[in-house]
C-alpha cells in the first residue's frame, strides 16, 4: 500500500489542497489550551457568548456593537464623520386618490370596498408630507430593531398604531407570495382578473418593464364604469380600483407611478378582501423601506408615508403637529392632523430631536379612542410579520413604555427566517394567541399613565448599544469647535443629555405632588445624583450588580422555533417602599448651612488670644474683591 502523506492523501494519488474549513479546524486545534480555574480568571462586567463576534466601538456610538452590527453603513454614522445628504424625496400619493372618487353613480363599486375593511384609506391620505421631519426619523431608524432609537429609549410603529391611525385590518390570513412573480404570469393575471387584452396587457408591460402596471392606466381603463355597466365590468372595475387603493396607500413603492401586480390576486375573491392582515403587511412593508432608507446612498423613501406622518404628530404632538378641531373620534386617527411642511432645515429638525426629553413624548395617544376602536390583542404578538417576499421582525418587547408598562432590558433581537419559509412563517402567525408577550415579559405597568418609566439600568445599557445623538456637538448651528471636541465620540455625545435625564428623573417626581411618600423622593435624588456623578460612581453606588445584558444571553428555541432567539432573565421589578408608619423611626433633619459667615470682631483685651494672621489676611482679600465689584 502506497505510503500516506502529511495531508492524509496516498502519493499516487494527487495532492489537494486543503479547503478553508479544514484549514480553519486545524487552527482552533493548534490554540486549544488547558482550561484556566475560573476563581483566578478576571471576568468582564457582562460576559460575552464565546461564539459570539466581537466588533469594535463606533464613532458617536455604539460602544458595544453586539447589537447593530451594520451600524458602519448607516446613514448616522456618515452624518457622524462629517458626511451629510439632503433630505429624502418621499412617494405621496394623497392628491391621485382624489382623480379617481367613487360618487353615487358607483355605488355597486363602493359597497363592495367599504366592506373589503380597506374604505378609510379613501380619505386618511395626506396630501403633504413633511421631508426634513420624516428624513430626521428616518435617520434614528436601526434595521437591527426595526426601532427608532431615540435619545431616552427605542420607540417604533406597533400593530396598535396602525389599527388606530388607519382603522384597516390588522389580524387575519398573512399576505404572502411563494415566489416572485414573473412578467408572463402578470399578464395572464391582467387579462384574467381586469378582462384586458393580451395586446393591451403587453404593451403595459412594455412601458413599465416589470411586472407592474401604471396608476395612470388603472384609472384611464376603469374609472369610467358606473353601475350602469354589465356586471363583470363592475367586478373588474372593483378590482381595479382596490389595486389603485393600496398602490397609492399601503404599497406605494418608488417608481411613484406604477405598482405590482401580484397584488391582484389577492382580489379574485372580493368576497374574502376583508379576511388578510393589510395592517400587517402595511407594516412590514414600511419597516423595509425604513431600512432602506438608512443607506447613505439612497435618496427616496417609499413606503406609506401617512402612516409615518401621522405616528410622528400622534407621540410628538408638541414639537410637530397641528390637530384638527374639527375631528371626531369615530374616524381614523390620520385624520386628526392638519398636515403641514415643517418649518426648518434637515438640520434643525436632527437636533430638536437631539434634544428631545422623554417628558415631551405621548406615550399612550389612543386613551380616548379606546371607546371606538379598542385595544387589538395582536398588538403584543412577538415574531415576524411578512408581506409577500419582505419578512420583517416585530418587537413589542422593546417598547414596553408605549403600551403603558416599564421598560426593561428588552432580549437580543432575532434574525428573521428566509422568505422561502412562508409555510412555516404562516403557521407561525396563524396562531398568534400562542405567541403573544406573557405578563411576566410584560412586566409592571407604569405608576403614572404616561411617564414612560424605564428600570434603572435600562439608560446604562442603552448608552452602550445605541447611537442615541446623530448631530455631531462640533457640527451643531452655530456652535464652533471647542474644548468638547477633543473628548472622545461617544463620552461628547453622552455627556450632553446626562442633565436632561437627571432633570427628567426629578420631573416624575415633582409632578405627582406631595401626596408621594419621602422615600420616593429620596430615591429620585438618589437617581439624578447617580446620572450626573457618571458610571463609574454610578457603579459602585448600587450594591448590587447589575445584570448581565439582553445581547449577552444563551439562545433558547423554545419561545420562537425558528427564529432562535436568546432567553432573557428580566431584571427583578424595583421595589417601590411603603409609606413609613407610625413605628419607624422618625426622618434624620438635618439643619440648613448658614446663610453667610462673618468673622469675631476685633477686642481690645490683651489677655484675648490673638487673630490668626492668614485668616485675617484672607477676609480682608475677599473684602477687597468684593467692594471692587
Amino acid at each position: 500500500m502506497p505510503p500516506r502523506t502529511r495531508g492524509g492523501y496516498t502519493s499516487s494519488a494527487p495532492r489537494r489542497r486543503p479547503t478553508g474549513s479544514e484549514r480553519r479546524r486545524r487552527v482552533q486545534l493548534r490554540e486549544v489550551e488547558p482550561a484556566a480555574d475560573p476563581d483566578s480568571v478576571e471576568h468582564p462586567q457582562h460576559d460575552r457568548d464565546e461564539h459570539e463576534e466581537v466588533f469594535e466601538g463606533a464613532p458617536g456610538g455604539p460602544i458595544d456593537r453586539c447589537i447593530l452590527r451594520s451600524f458602519d453603513k448607516h446613514i448616522a454614522a456618515k452624518i457622524w464623520l462629517g458626511e451629510d445628504r439632503a433630505p429624502l424625496k418621499l412617494v405621496n400619493h394623497g392628491a391621485k386618490l382624489q382623480l379617481w372618487e367613487l360618487d353615487m353613480e358607483r355605488s355597486r363599486i363602493y359597497e363592495t370596498v367599504h366592506r373589503s375593511g380597506l374604505a378609510s384609506l379613501t380619505s386618511c391620505s395626506h396630501r403633504v408630507a413633511s421631508r426634513p421631519m420624516l428624513s430626521a426619523f428616518c435617520e434614528r431608524w436601526q434595521p437591527e430593531t426595526t426601532t427608532f432609537h431615540m435619545p431616552f429609549g427605542e420607540m417604533t410603529i406597533t400593530l396598535d398604531d396602525v389599527a388606530s391611525i388607519l382603522h384597516i385590518p390588522v389580524t387575519g390570513s398573512m399576505i404572502s407570495f411563494s415566489q416572485p412573480l414573473h412578467v408572463d404570469d402578470a399578464n395572464a393575471l391582467l387579462v384574467e382578473l381586469l378582462g384586458t387584452t393580451d395586446v393591451d396587457a403587453s404593451r403595459e408591460k412594455e412601458q413599465c418593464r416589470s411586472p407592474s402596471v401604471r396608476l395612470l392606466w388603472l384609472r384611464d381603463h376603469f374609472s369610467t364604469i358606473t353601475d350602469a355597466s354589465s356586471d363583470d365590468d363592475v367586478v373588474f372595475a372593483t378590482r381595479a380600483f382596490l389595486l389603485h387603493l393600496v398602490g397609492c396607500t399601503l404599497f406605494a413603492d418608488k417608481s411613484a407611478t406604477s405598482v405590482a401586480v401580484v397584488y391582484l390576486e389577492l382580489f379574485r375573491d372580493l368576497s374574502m378582501v376583508d379576511s388578510y392582515a393589510w395592517g400587517a403587511a402595511c407594516l412590514a412593508y414600511l419597516y423595509r423601506q425604513l431600512t432602506t432608507a438608512t443607506r447613505f446612498e439612497v435618496r427616496q423613501l417609499g413606503g406609506y408615508v401617512t402612516l409615518l406622518q401621522a405616528w410622528i404628530y400622534e407621540h410628538f404632538p408638541e414639537m410637530f403637529s397641528s390637530p384638527d378641531m374639527s375631528y371626531t373620534e369615530s374616524r381614523p386617527r390620520a385624520l386628526r392632523w392638519r398636515p403641514h411642511v415643517i418649518p426648518g432645515s434637515l438640520q434643525s429638525v436632527r437636533e430638536r430631536l437631539d434634544r428631545l426629553q422623554i417628558s415631551e413624548v405621548c406615550w399612550e395617544p389612543y386613551e380616548d379612542h379606546r371607546a371606538e376602536h379598542p385595544f387589538p390583542d395582536i398588538a403584543w404578538y412577538s415574531g415576524c410579520i411578512k408581506c409577500g417576499q419582505v419578512v420583517e421582525p416585530y418587537h413589542p418587547e422593546r417598547v414596553l413604555r408605549q403600551f403603558g408598562y416599564i421598560q426593561t432590558i428588552p432580549p437580543r433581537p432575532f434574525t428573521p427566517p428566509r422568505p422561502d419559509r412562508s409555510s412555516l412563517l404562516v403557521q407561525y402567525w396563524e396562531r398568534w394567541t400562542d405567541h403573544l408577550l406573557t405578563d411576566q415579559s410584560r412586566g409592571r405597568r407604569c405608576l403614572y399613565s404616561g411617564s414612560g418609566e424605564s428600570v434603572p439600568e435600562y439608560m446604562a445599557w442603552y448608552d452602550r448599544i445605541s447611537h442615541r445623538i446623530v448631530q455631531p456637538p462640533q457640527l451643531r448651528s452655530g456652535s464652533t469647535t471647542d474644548a468638547r471636541s477633543s473628548l472622545p465620540s461617544h463620552a461628547a455625545s453622552t455627556s450632553d443629555t446626562l442633565i436632561a435625564r437627571a432633570l427628567t428623573s426629578l420631573r416624575h417626581v415633582i409632578s405627582g405632588g406631595r401626596d408621594q411618600s419621602a422615600d420616593y423622593f429620596w430615591g429620585a435624588l438618589n437617581e439624578a445624583h447617580d446620572i450626573l456623578s457618571g458610571p463609574d460612581e454610578t457603579t459602585a453606588s448600587h450594591s448590587t450588580p447589575s445584570p448581565t445584558p439582553a445581547c449577552h444571553s444563551t439562545p433558547s428555541p423554545a419561545t420562537h422555533p425558528f427564529f432562535s432567539p436568546p432567553t432573557f432573565v428580566y431584571p427583578p421589578p424595583a421595589s417601590v417602599d411603603p409609606p413609613p408608619s407610625s413605628d419607624d423611626p422618625p426622618p434624620l433633619v438635618v439643619p440648613p448651612p448658614p446663610a453667610s459667615f462673618a468673622p469675631p470682631a476685633p477686642t481690645s483685651d490683651p489677655s484675648a488670644p490673638a487673630p490668626d494672621s492668614t485668616a485675617s489676611t484672607t477676609v480682608y482679600v475677599r473684602s477687597k474683591r468684593k467692594k471692587k465689584t
